[in-house]
């Protein structure tokens, strides 16, 4: 009898409108790398009918989960769920305010075993001083701060400092099955740990894995403070996943509030006009409800 192709799939999470021009980028870019597999977006009851239609409309798988909420109080709407997608046989799990640069369908073949995941490091350098970061988020203890080339892994040593054991959600390479979506809900438990979460869902899955996550390089989840403060690390020719990190999201203007991302931010914009000017062709009430959510100027 003859055998399937093997169920892979890229997944995002959509809970409200604000960020569907982020996944319906997030797609494009998928599409235009030239990857061979399908984006999945769980979508959860506080997204708009008209998002979903555009979603549907595009062609784009829809999965609806509901939100967790650990006893901390913390919501958790995506940490279980993706472990339960047991149809597939590995998803790679991407933030919705991120943009494929490169293909890298190469991380559905990455050698992991059935109880880890894979993922690239935190960078614990807090450039902007933002008093929530943890304490220990620090230069000298961050993980990039001993690469010193853009192909040079962190290094690994006994006695490395906290953030060094710390991973970055917003890239995460996985093999649902029900014994993981088992191991992360009994974590949900532990209330002791959870109310300490700073980032709630980033913590989750650090403190579950601890010991069994695979590190992945910085480009497959390329953060866009990472030009300033690890230079050393950074070239832009080998970015396979740009990470739109923190508040300013590139479409709320296409002007940058920090000089430094514009350039970043035009590689969105770009990859935003592409699409949209598709959508005109083959959706045009979808492409001027997702116009209505972005900011031109």
């Amino acid at each position: 009898m003859a055998v399937g192709p093997p169920r892979f799939a890229y997944v995002t999470l959509l809970t409200r409108t604000s960020y569907l021009a982020g996944v319906l980028v997030l797609w494009h870019s998928l599409r235009k790398s030239g990857s061979k597999y399908p984006l999945v977006v769980m979508v959860t009851h506080t997204l708009s009918a008209e998002s979903r239609e555009v979603l549907r409309r595009a062609g784009i798988l829809m999965k609806e989960v509901d939100a967790l909420h650990p006893p901390s109080g913390h919501t958790l709407a995506e940490s279980d769920h993706r472990f339960g997608l047991i149809e597939y046989e590995r998803i790679v799990l991407l933030d919705s305010d991120m943009l494929v640069r490169r293909n890298m369908d190469e991380l559905f073949v990455l050698k992991l075993a059935r109880d880890q995941i894979a993922a690239v490091h935190v960078c614990a350098c807090n450039p902007l001083k933002l008093v929530h970061y943890p304490a220990d988020w620090l230069p000298v203890n961050c993980a990039y701060s001993a690469v010193s080339t853009p192909k040079s892994p962190p290094p690994k040593y006994n006695g490395s400092p906290r953030p060094y054991h710390q991973l970055n959600s917003g890239t995460v390479v996985l093999r649902p099955s029900s014994e993981l979506s088992d191991r992360v809900l009994r974590a949900l438990d532990d209330e002791d740990a959870v109310k300490g979460f700073v980032f709630p869902d980033q913590d989750l899955l650090t403190h579950v894995f601890r010991g069994k996550w695979v590190p992945l390089p910085w480009y497959y989840n390329a953060l866009r403070t990472l030009p300033d403060v690890h230079p050393q690390l950074w070239d832009e020719a080998e970015v396979r996943c740009l990470h739109y990190i923190l508040a300013d999201k590139p479409w709320i203007s296409r002007n940058a509030p920090r000089p430094q991302f514009q350039a970043m931010d035009n590689w969105w914009w770009g990859a935003y006009d592409e699409m949209h000017e598709e959508m005109e062709k083959t959706d045009p009430e979808g492409a001027q409800w997702v116009a209505s959510q972005v900011d031109y100027l």
